[in-house]
This record gives C-alpha cells, structure tokens and sequence, in this order.
C-alpha cells in the first residue's frame, strides 16, 4: 500500500552503494528521472550515522516536495527495514533498523529495501523484463554481486546469490565489477570469470532470464558477447539507474515486495 493516503506521481529513489550513494526524482508512471540523479560518495567508515548524512545530503540537493514519499536500497538483506548482512559496508549496520534510522533523520516515512532486489524491480516493471514470465534472475556486478530473483513477476526478496561458492571463492570476490578494476582484467579474462559464476548459477538455478545489471552494464557491448549461459542473457535497460527507480517504485506499491517480513 501506499505510504501516503493518495497514490504520489513522484517518489525519490536513493541507492547505496559499496562506492557511491545516488538518488533523484521518479515518476512512478514511466520510470523516468524528473530531474538531476544525484550522487556522493560512500563515506569511510560506512557506519549508520555517516551513511544516513550521506543519505540526507543527497535528498538535500534534490528539487522534491517535503512531503515526496521516499525509497533507499541496502547493499544487503533487509527485513521489514531491519538489516540482516553487510558485507561491502561496516558490520555496525547488521542488526539496525535502518527505516527507523532514515525516517529519523529525513523527517518522514521510508522504505528500505535490498538494492539488487530495488533493480529487479525496476526492470520488471520497466526495463528488460518487463512482460516476462517464468523465472527472471537480475544479477548486478558492481562493488560486489546482487540478484533478485522472480518467479512469474513476483519478487523472492533477499537472495544472495552473489555469495555462492565457486571454485572455492565467494562468487562476488571472483567476478564482480571490482574484481575486474582491481586486477586491471581484460575484458575477456573477466568474461571467463563470470562465466564459471553463471555455470555454478545455473547449477542451482534454472532461469529462463538473466538480466546483468549495475554500473558496468553500460558496457555490455563488450562483454555480454563473451557470455556463456543456457538462459538467455540481456542487459539491463535502466543501467544503474535502477535501484533508484526500483526504490521509489517501492515506495508506492509494497505489494511489490514479498518475503521481506
């Protein structure tokens, strides 16, 4: 249901990153930014505190009503607002109730949910995977590995596919987005990367279809050639807009996320 007693037209998107934390104006009917998308970057130490400054700064600078309802993501399962893992931020966040933390700080009601599980939603309703049914996995390689998972456009939430085992690694500290900058990768030695990670995916999933999504999926030209999978693969549509879009849609309609507590 809708935070406020009237359906809103716009809703901000915020989305935390390992890096950066981005926001802006969404209209709720096309999916389209209203205006500037917004971006600081990821305080260090990544605590609560300096994370929701962050957070505050950026609704800040944003041109939105005072009463515009509010969607922030969390690089991490989050249940009914309270966060449950962190691994690209401070571990002082497990355990926090973060929409309480956010509302406190911005001075209104927010809804804060994981950031690939945000993305998915987004592309579901807009981008990529918009009409599909079956089940629809989003991956997003960025500082580490998202995913949401659907099933017939219903949203498993808090998946962490990202974490699964391969070749005895943590499957984001092989072939995430980082990895690649970090080791200076070709694009073909990371494709190979990611390829063992789609394999080992598919050994415990089955999609029907992979969406890759985050920041690097601007480049997809280079790399989704290379691409190994039995599902189909796309890029995502919305690139890293996502998770603000998929944030904001939240906010409107909570029916869109399931599992969450």
């Amino acid at each position: 249901m809708p935070l406020h007693g009237t359906t809103p037209s716009i809703a901000v998107g915020i989305d935390i990153g390992g890096s950066g934390v981005k926001g802006a104006a969404v209209d709720l009917a096309t999916g389209a930014l209203t205006g500037e998308r917004l971006r600081e970057g990821t305080p260090e130490p990544s605590t609560p505190e300096a994370v929701a400054g962050v957070v505050a700064q950026v609704l800040g600078g944003l041109v939105v009503g005072v009463d515009s309802p509010i969607g922030v993501t969390f690089p991490g399962v989050v249940r009914a607002g309270v966060i449950g893992t962190a691994a690209n931020l401070d571990a002082a966040w497990i355990g926090v109730d973060a929409a309480a933390l956010f509302a406190g700080r911005l001075g209104r009601p927010v809804v804060v949910l994981n950031d690939a599980d945000a993305a998915g939603i987004a592309e579901m309703t807009f981008g990529a995977g918009r009409g599909r049914s079956g089940v629809v996995m989003m991956i997003t390689l960025g500082t580490g590995i998202g995913s949401a998972l659907f099933l017939d456009g219903r949203l498993v939430a808090n998946t962490e596919f990202g974490h699964i085992i391969v070749s005895g690694k943590d499957g984001e500290r092989l072939a995430a987005a980082s990895v690649r900058t970090a080791k200076n990768l070709s694009w073909n030695a990371w494709a190979e990367r990611l390829n063992a990670y789609l394999a080992r995916l598919e050994c415990l999933l089955l999609p029907d279809l992979i969406i890759i999504g985050g920041g690097i999926s601007k480049d997809h030209a280079e790399f989704l050639p290379l691409l190994r999978a039995q599902a189909e693969l796309v890029p995502a549509q919305l690139f890293n807009d996502a998770g603000i879009v998929g944030a904001a849609i939240a906010t409107a309609d909570r029916r869109t996320i399931v599992n969450q507590g």
